[in-house]
């Protein structure tokens, strides 16, 4: 088992900008591809990013392309979001999560989640 810890999130202005980290633990990360879901009120869970283990990789929700980017530090176990241009309808719970092998934008694929981090964006 992988445990993940985000943080990083909070309320911003639109237009604005945050970094989300998510620290993992337990396994080695680079084992691991990892990723972004999020959740926003009223809303159903949804793919935002992912990054493939050696980092080389990545696949974005065509929603955040160009606006947010996925990197990872694997010396660290750390995964990070940076998130630009953030929108009112950026506001949700984003989660971090990773599975063994390649990137998947399913949720039934990921076994392994944190426990999420809010992020809300003002207008």
């Amino acid at each position: 088992q992988v445990q993940l810890v985000e943080s990083g999130g909070g309320l911003v202005q639109a237009g604005g900008s945050l970094r989300l980290s998510c620290a993992a633990s337990g396994r080695t990360a680079s084992n691991y591809a990892m990723g972004w879901f999020r959740q926003g009120p009223g809303k159903e869970r949804e793919f935002v990013e992912g990054i493939s283990r050696s980092g080389d990789s990545t696949f974005y929700a065509d929603s955040v392309k160009g606006r947010f980017t996925i990197s990872r530090d694997n010396a660290k176990n750390t995964q990070f979001l940076q998130m630009n241009s953030l929108k009112p309808e950026d506001t949700a719970a984003y989660y971090c999560v990773v599975r063994l092998g390649g990137i998947s934008t399913r949720q039934i694929d990921y076994g392994n989640w944190g426990q999420g981090t809010q992020v809300t964006v003002s207008s």
